[in-house]
């Protein structure tokens, strides 16, 4: 057999489940990204199921990113015997140990003494990877191997990993783009494509899709609110805990801060029907504070507009208006007093596809009142009950949604607002690809029609002499 050789063990059936093995020798390899399959994606059982290949030989694990579809299974992977290194950026570094306790305690234990001694055990395998630095991973004759990451623009300390093997007298270098983040992110650096690639592995989410431009989102939330709230009733934004939610807390704060800067030089619209001033702003995720915390912390991973905000004076998620909810007492205090008042109000609550979490309680108190609308800004597996939520809009008649067990008639208004995706267009990946001139593109990481559609437009844009590249279709 000839090396390097790549096998997949996950997110080639869908968008979730990332785990991809890059064996260097007979007995040596690199396994990048260790994630669970979610919504239609997943087995029964997926969170506790056996990893299903072997460990030995692993000299490390690269995390591209700390989403669960990327890190979830690394419990299996300790079990199954793994105590090699956990490589990552010094970002996720910070969150990983967040995202795996959240997750231990809700499929295996929440007794403190385990998930303390879990984490101290997780803790001590971690390393952290400063930015654009090689790090050597295997040094031995005829076969080197070392790894670089590179800001992916996807979530704080997310990362593309460039993987450059040498074996006897050939250099190899693979790249796996782990999730790559859209443009104009307001928080993150924007992605630089990697120098060169003999192989790219390529994610594929929006790979059939172009998102809409970006430049005014910020409009388009502000006049989604205000339409939402002009009957006196809640938005319910549904989003996840890491990333989306920082994000929309950064915007929040800048309309805020415009209409107080209007407000005070007199120059705010007439017959404005939202007081701006005294709309609450309500985070009801203990998880997502924590993970804003940390945001908060690591301010000089930011890009410059953002660091700009901070050098005002302004504190971008952590403003006035922000009211965070921490205990589960309060949670149903703000429930019962949002369902039974006609004060306006914006709810950012976990989980971002309505399967569990906080926001459940909220759709079940509040999907049955078309005063309250739900707004969407994030993707929406197959199979979730944010998806069947989604597919109400527009819909003739009442959807019902089953919350726990219980149908639920949908009779909130529903919108879904573009623009806010955490995952490059086609453009944006196909510009990824061609930046590197990679000879050679597997595609994940996508729904099939999604896979097959990048691919189309990958081959497309690489035509003529010296441009030779192929695609393959991960299934």
């Amino acid at each position: 057999m000839e090396y390097p050789v790549l096998s997949h063990h996950g997110g080639t059936r869908g968008v979730t489940g990332s785990c991809h093995q890059v064996h260097l020798a007979p007995s040596v390899s690199l396994l990048v990204d260790c994630g669970l399959e979610q919504g239609d994606d997943a087995a029964p059982g997926a969170e506790t199921a056996p990893l299903g290949f072997d460990v030995q030989g692993i000299q490390a694990l690269v995390i591209t990113h700390v989403h669960l579809d990327h890190v979830g299974r690394i419990p299996a992977l300790l079990a199954a015997g793994y105590r090699g290194p956990i490589l990552c950026s010094k970002p996720s570094a910070r969150l990983l140990p967040l995202v795996l306790e959240d997750a231990y305690k809700l499929s295996i234990s929440s007794d403190p003494v385990q998930v303390a001694r879990y984490l101290d055990f997780i803790r001590g395998l971690i390393v952290p990877l400063p930015f654009e630095q090689w790090h050597t991973l295997v040094e031995r004759p005829g076969l080197t191997c070392r790894i670089r990451l590179q800001r992916a623009g996807h979530l704080l300390g997310s990362a593309y990993v460039e993987c450059d093997m040498q074996h006897e007298e050939a250099n190899r270098r693979y790249v796996f783009s782990g999730d790559l983040g859209a443009c104009g992110n307001p928080l993150l650096r924007p992605v630089q494509p990697p120098e060169r690639a003999d192989v790219l592995v390529l994610e594929s989410t929006y790979g059939d899709r172009l998102h809409p431009p970006v430049s005014d989102r910020q409009q388009r939330l502000e006049a989604a609110i205000d339409r939402a709230l002009a009957d006196q009733g809640t938005l319910l934004i549904p989003a996840f805990s890491l990333g989306r939610t920082q994000e929309l807390l950064y915007e929040l704060e800048a309309i805020l801060h415009r209409n107080a800067l209007l407000s005070t030089t007199g120059s705010a619209p007439e017959g404005d029907s939202l007081d701006w001033s005294q709309l609450p702003i309500i985070l009801d995720s203990p998880l997502a504070q924590r993970f804003t915390a940390v945001y908060r912390d690591l301010h000089e991973y930011w890009n410059a507009e953002a660091r700009a905000r901070l050098a005002e004076g302004r504190d971008p998620l952590g403003f006035d208006q922000l009211i965070s909810i921490d205990t589960h007492a309060r949670h149903q205090q703000v429930v019962n007093y949002l369902k039974s008042t006609g004060r306006p109000a914006i709810v950012i609550a976990g989980n971002g596809m309505c399967s569990g979490g906080r926001i459940v309680n909220y759709l079940k108190a509040m999907l049955g009142d078309p005063r309250h609308e739900v707004m969407f800004v994030g993707y929406q597996a197959k199979g979730t009950p944010g998806a069947v939520i989604q597919a109400s809009e527009g819909a003739e008649g009442f959807v019902q949604i089953d919350l726990d067990g219980q149908m639920y008639e949908v009779r909130a208004k529903v919108m879904t607002l573009g623009g806010y995706s955490g995952h490059a267009d086609q453009a944006q990946l196909v510009a990824f690809a061609r930046g590197c001139n990679a000879r050679r593109v597997m595609l994940v990481h996508g729904e099939k029609r999604a896979k097959q559609t990048l691919a189309a437009a990958l081959r497309g844009s690489f035509g003529g002499p010296g441009h030779e590249m192929s695609v393959t279709v991960a299934e």
